[in-house]
């Protein structure tokens, strides 16, 4: 007789019972003992048997029982969620857990695959789904095999699938692991388990049960500080937490402290890395590793860490089998690797009969009637299996396909080496790097080989060179890559005696994040591996010992030794914490969206003006069908609104008296968010775009404009950008502010709403798209360079840059002597910009035009709107034709003689550069399906820009004639190319190129004059550097601009740069489909048209005007529909994940991203910033958005990546980007806004970076990708720094 296998244990399964069985025992046992404490509920066992009885009782009123099935979704953390699952249990009914937080789709699909009786809800709300009402029936104990539990995982087709789990199966798992942990000292009264998983995975009825079934007390986690993870270390101590079980994940983010409490820990769920057992397992606190899917009942097999390698996943537990297999289904021998197969008690099953059938077969080859597949590597040892991966596991790094056997082949060619294999790794921070492994002779030299793999290699494809004594085999000769040594063998020796303290410390760090250890101080970073991810990975872990280090320090000291020695020079930051925010009050909402219907009747009113107008042009003109229905308007009533509401001047003088009335008496402070001060500013600034006040941009005008808001304006200024809403500017004489410049006078600070003046003296001069925080004052003759963000004052005769702004010279003096005044020109700028403003009405007359004839011959109303839907698809393109006509030619028209230099403002070159300059940037509004796309080029060229081949540009502004793109060049979102500079009376432009192959990222500037060189980078928000300083092939960020060091991804050619010419004609087919969303919202117009029409002529005019918002509002929502069900139809959920540029993937986002551009922003977005209107769409398009968020941007790109907390808060011209467009890849990763958090005016946030609970990133800042802002910490910079030395000022409203 053999012996038997130490993976076969299913002889030893527990007693047969339920899990109602196991709650009882306890509750007689330890009845008085607590067995729930979530928030203020603090429940004993006899009072949480009670209570969930009550629920049960509820339950079987309806009639529900023994062999049916409950849905739940309760939030989590609460009590009822608890007394929900165990009031179904006691019932005799099986539950179905759905997160709170899941889509409603997804509990849907859930609850109605698992045909539930009924769903309890928040606050233990019952609701019966039953299809006819039962009788009452008498709470029944479940059987062994009636269904415990049913949970749904994530199905390879995208479909959930449902696994019952039987009391029999459950109740097992939990008697087994009360036969495997604490044996000397087991669980018991005094023993308190943190519940930090979701009720939707399995791994939560561990939590549980850990508790229940031995009388411990189960302590609900906050969710926000389970995902956090990092936060989560002072609750444990707070809580007195003994037993925890979690994923390995989370546990590395814990000091050791954290835990001093807990003496059962378990890890599952993922690979446990060697060093969690190695630093928290000790005499007095067990650490498992479990493994097990939820098919086999939450865990199958477990080995305790003793901090010795390998990691096991162990033997089975008492009542399972476990059998390695090959690809026949035979067993492998001991030590080798093979499919992992389940058997025994613990085996569930699945709803679906034929998944059932298929995953859960019997292995013949074993003997076994029922075995579950679990697709997973493992290896055969006796003494507890080794977790390899997953069976269908692709090699990739950094989301691309490696192909190993290429890099073999390169480094086999390298001298002195004789073998290799190259094999993918993980670090201790999860993040993937290629090793290759040699043997090598004396020949061999590790720099030189380095060295010529660089030269030879994409950089994303350079191993790390590892040198072993052999290559281990498998029997058929081959080398056996998952033998190879990892963590290396000489990692522990490699660190050199010359490290210090804290460099030692870093080359911790170093080996974690990168998964090499320094040898020496002059170790550097990038040589190593580094990039701008893992700097910021780097940068986050040192921040627990300096919270002041930035990733620009990694930068300026890239080696080891000269990073620990700047470290050791930082002092203490000074900068205040945070305090807590509260979310926006729910009556502050309910205002807002009271008055929206109001705001939004000022549109409407815009369009029944029209509307009255074409009605009384077609009734001179004969046809008589529309007066008749809704009679005639009298001219001087659309005198009057044509004055208010049309005509530019008008529009100012109501807009600024408008806001002198609201805000009368506001002054300079600090004022509690969404309190009255807060919703007076933002009724103001909404009553102004419903004017149209931006984008009447005539510069004569806005000078009046501020005038009329109470701004004090010298002689002889120049303002390009709009003054704030709340007057408190001052321009001093000759002073120039010139395109985009931010100076609304206020931002909003975590719970406060900061307001304050802002001072420009004399001859100063502000650079396009700088922001002027309040409180600024810019002194006499000073500059401040593009891109800047002011905060407090700045000397005389200064240049000041950068955010936060600091002196780096002397200001540049202007030009030359103030020409001499021509105040023609101050009228022919005001007749530029009419001609500008009234093209779009010109492009109606046009498409006019085209319906006039087909209307003019019908009889009926009903027949006239049947007309004018058939017929405006082709007006609707034959006005925005003629529109992109009109442009096109007064954007050559102005480009006549207009040369690069400083030109007077007031003479004819400035007047024809600010006139292209506006036809550009208002171009890209009205004519956006033409932008982002491969159109966007043809129509640059046409515009007179020199655009090289395959160059891609998105919305950019320029001037067409001065600027030259190279090919293969990349502009992206809102890039400024050139642009012009003001100062002293004058006006410079010059000629800008950009590069072969060079990209732009989101919002960056390239000044008049400067050039990107071929294959360079300007990054996100980020100016480029001056032509001395720009070299070919450099990288750089921030502004002023810094360089960085950057990685060339290893990309695939025909999918970026050179597509084939299919690709190029199903791109070309798809892009042209953005017209269906012109069309959408020249739709939404005829149905604006049509109900004001109806409306007329039930009544009469004048409710019609009275109900005109309502009209827009509802216009409005139908407008967020088209681009919701644009986005789900046609991306569906986005995630993590990286798309060439020339792949459907990407051609469908934009698609999806032109519904939302041009119907849903001007319909809606565009005119509910702050409001719980923006975060409903943000909800409804899959963003994660807690309660009393306040947003000012409506562009979050893919929203399935964003999770704003509760109470965060986003500033104007925010961009939370979830993407990068580098090396023509789009490359996807979540933003997450921790509850509270700020993100400050013009700032902008890249992909994998977190701001914590409360934290704030002031104005202007750029927050890299990866990085992240701790809790409460504040933070200013482009990019980010510690903000220290702030002004805070405390009135408060």
């Amino acid at each position: 007789m053999g012996v038997r296998s130490p993976l076969l244990a299913g002889d030893r399964a527990p007693t047969p019972r339920t899990l109602v069985d196991v709650f009882l025992e306890t509750v007689e046992r330890h009845g008085s003992a607590p067995a729930l404490e979530a928030g203020e509920a603090h429940l004993t066992y006899d009072e949480f048997h009670e209570a969930a009885g009550e629920v049960a009782a509820e339950l079987s009123a309806l009639g529900i029982g023994a062999g049916d099935k409950v849905g739940v979704r309760v939030p989590s953390g609460t009590a009822d969620l608890y007394l929900a699952i165990m009031g179904i249990l006691l019932a005799g009914a099986g539950y179905v857990p759905v997160d709170a937080d899941d889509p409603d789709e997804r509990a849907r699909t859930v609850f109605s695959e698992a045909a539930v009786a009924a769903v309890i809800t928040a606050d233990l709300i019952v609701t019966s789904r039953l299809p006819e009402p039962r009788p009452p029936a008498e709470p029944t104990p479940p059987s062994l095999d009636d269904d415990c539990w049913v949970i749904f995982t994530s199905g390879s087709t995208g479909k959930p699938k449902g696994v019952a789990v039987s009391h029999r199966s459950a109740a097992a798992f939990v008697d087994a692991e009360s036969r495997l942990f604490l044996q000397r000292r087991p669980i018991g009264p005094g023993d308190r388990v943190m519940a930090g998983l979701s009720v939707a995975f399995d791994a939560s009825c561990e939590e549980m049960w850990l508790a229940w079934a031995h009388g411990g007390c189960l302590i609900p986690a906050p969710r926000s500080l389970v995902r956090s993870g990092m936060d989560l270390g002072p609750w444990l101590v707070a809580n007195a937490v003994t037993v925890v079980s979690t994923v390995p994940t989370l546990v590395s983010l814990w000091p050791a402290e954290a835990l001093k409490a807990v003496r059962l820990l378990i890890l599952g769920g993922e690979a446990c890395p060697p060093e969690i057992g190695a630093r928290l397992a000790n005499a007095e606190r067990e650490v498992w590793n479990t493994y097990g899917p939820t098919e086999a009942t939450v865990v199958a097999c477990a080995a305790q860490l003793t901090g010795e390698p390998p990691v096991r996943i162990g033997l089975p537990l008492d009542g399972w089998d476990l059998a390695v297999v090959d690809g026949d289904g035979q067993p492998v021998p001991e030590g080798e690797s093979g499919e992992l197969i389940i058997g025994g008690v613990g085996l569930a099953r699945y709803l679906d009969p034929e998944k059932d059938a298929e995953k859960y077969a019997p292995m013949p080859t074993l003997g076994w009637q029922r075995a579950y597949r679990s697709g997973d590597v493992v290896v055969n040892d006796p003494a507890g299996l080794l977790f390899k991966g997953r069976a269908d596991d692709q090699v990739k790094v950094g989301g691309r396909r490696i192909e190993l056997g290429e890099i073999d082949a390169s480094l086999l060619a390298l001298p002195g080496v004789v073998g290799a294999a190259a094999a993918v790794r993980k670090t201790g921070s999860g993040n993937s790097l290629i090793v290759g492994y040699l043997t090598v002779d004396d020949a061999f030299d590790r720099a030189a080989c380095l060295e010529r793999l660089r030269a030879d290699m994409p950089a994303a494809l350079v191993p790390r060179l590892a040198v072993i004594d052999d290559l281990p085999t498998r029997t058929s000769g081959k080398i056996d890559r998952d033998a190879l040594p990892w963590p290396l063998p000489d990692d522990g020796a490699a660190a050199s005696a010359d490290l210090g303290e804290t460099a030692t410390w870093l080359a911790e760090i170093w080996n974690d994040v990168l998964g090499s250890r320094p040898a020496g101080p002059d170790e550097d970073f990038f040589a190593l591996g580094g990039g701008s991810l893992t700097a910021a990975q780097i940068v986050a872990r040192v921040r627990e010992r300096h919270v002041n280090a930035t990733v620009a320090d990694v930068y300026e000291h890239p080696r080891i030794g000269e990073f620990a020695a700047w470290l050791d020079t930082l002092d203490t930051p000074v900068g205040r914490l945070n305090e807590r925010v509260r979310p926006v009050r729910r009556s502050t909402q309910a205002v807002q969206l009271a008055a929206l219907v109001g705001l939004r009747t000022i549109g409407g009113l815009r369009l029944l003006l029209w509307l009255a107008l074409g009605v009384r042009v077609a009734d001179l003109l004969g046809w008589s069908v529309p007066a008749e229905a809704v009679g005639l308007a009298p001219w001087w009533v659309l005198g009057l609104l044509w004055v208010i509401l049309v005509f530019p001047l008008g529009r100012l003088a109501t807009a600024a008296g408008v806001a002198r009335l609201v805000l009368k008496g506001l002054k300079p402070g600090a004022y509690r968010r969404g309190g009255r001060t807060h919703l007076r500013l933002w009724f103001a600034e909404r009553f102004a775009e419903e004017m149209g006040v931006g984008q009447i941009g005539v510069a004569g005008m806005v000078r009046w404009y501020a005038r009329w808001l109470g701004c004090r304006l010298g002689r002889d200024v120049d303002l390009h950008a709009m003054p704030p809403i709340t007057g408190f500017l001052t321009l001093g004489n000759g002073a120039s502010v010139e395109p985009e410049v931010d100076m609304q006078g206020y931002w909003i600070d975590g719970a406060t709403v900061h307001v304050g003046e802002i001072e420009v003296g004399k001859r100063a001069r502000v650079g396009a798209r700088s922001t002027l925080v309040p409180g600024a004052r810019i002194g006499n003759d000073a500059e401040i360079a593009p891109g800047s963000t002011v905060f407090g004052p700045v000397g005389a005769q200064q240049r000041w840059s950068g955010c936060p702004a600091a002196p780096v010279g002397d200001a540049r003096g202007p030009w030359g002597p103030r020409p001499k005044s021509r105040p023609v020109f101050t009228a022919l700028y005001m007749v530029s910009g009419l001609v500008i403003a009234v093209l779009p009405l010109l492009a109606v007359m046009v498409g006019l035009v085209v319906l006039w004839l087909p209307l003019n011959g019908t009889d009926t109303l009903g027949e006239a709107i049947t007309t004018a839907a058939l017929w405006l698809p082709l007006a609707g393109l034959a006005g925005y034709a003629a529109l992109a006509v009109m442009i096109l030619v007064l954007v050559r028209l102005c480009a006549i003689g207009l040369e690069g230099g400083p030109h007077p403002v007031q003479g004819r070159q400035a007047l024809q550069a600010w006139t292209t300059l506006r036809l550009m940037d208002e171009a890209r509004t009205w004519l956006f399906p033409l932008y982002a796309g491969m159109a966007t080029t043809w129509w640059l060229r046409a515009l007179g820009a020199q655009v090289g081949r395959d160059a891609e540009a998105s919305t950019v502004l320029m001037i067409p004639s001065l600027t030259r793109v190279g090919a293969r060049a990349f502009l992206a979102d809102d890039t400024l190319i050139g642009g012009y500079e003001l100062g002293g009376g004058w006006l410079r432009i010059e000629r800008v190129k950009i590069g072969r192959g060079a990209f732009v990222g989101n919002s960056g500037m390239t000044a008049p004059g400067r050039k990107v060189p071929k294959e360079s980078l300007v990054a996100v928000l980020s100016a480029a550097p001056r032509r001395k300083k720009a070299k070919a092939g450099s990288s750089w960020v921030g502004s002023p601009p810094e360089k960085l060091r950057r990685t060339h991804s290893d990309v695939d050619s025909s999918r970026t740069y050179e597509p084939s010419t299919g690709l190029r004609v199903l791109r070309g087919v798809i892009e042209t489909c953005r017209v269906l969303a012109l069309l959408a919202h020249l739709y939404l117009y005829l149905f604006a048209f049509v109900a004001l029409t109806l409306v007329a002529v039930v009544w009469n005019l004048g409710a019609a005007a009275g109900l005109s918002g309502v009209v827009l509002l509802v216009c409005g929502l139908l407008a967020v529909l088209c681009a919701v069900l644009a986005k789900w139809v046609l991306v569906g959920r986005w995630k993590p994940s990286e798309h060439p540029l020339w792949s459907g993937f990407v051609w469908r986002g934009e698609l999806a991203d032109a519904f939302v551009e041009a119907v849903a922003v001007p319909w809606l977005l565009r005119h509910v910033p702050g409001t719980a209107l923006l975060n409903l769409y943000f909800k409804a398009m899959g963003a994660r958005i807690g309660s009393g968020v306040w947003s000012e941007t409506y562009w979050l790109p893919e929203h399935d990546l964003i999770e704003l907390g509760t109470a965060a808060t986003v500033n104007r011209g925010c961009v939370v980007q979830t993407h990068l467009f580098h090396d023509r890849v789009l490359a996807m990763d979540t933003v997450r806004l921790g509850p509270g958090a700020t993100l400050g005016p013009n700032s902008v946030i890249l992909p994998a970076a977190t701001l914590g609970r409360y934290a704030t990133v002031g104005p202007g800042s750029l927050v890299m990708r990866g990085e992240s802002a701790p809790d409460k910490t504040r933070w200013v910079g482009n990019p980010i720094g510690p903000w220290l030395d702030e002004l805070d000022e405390a009135q408060q409203d």
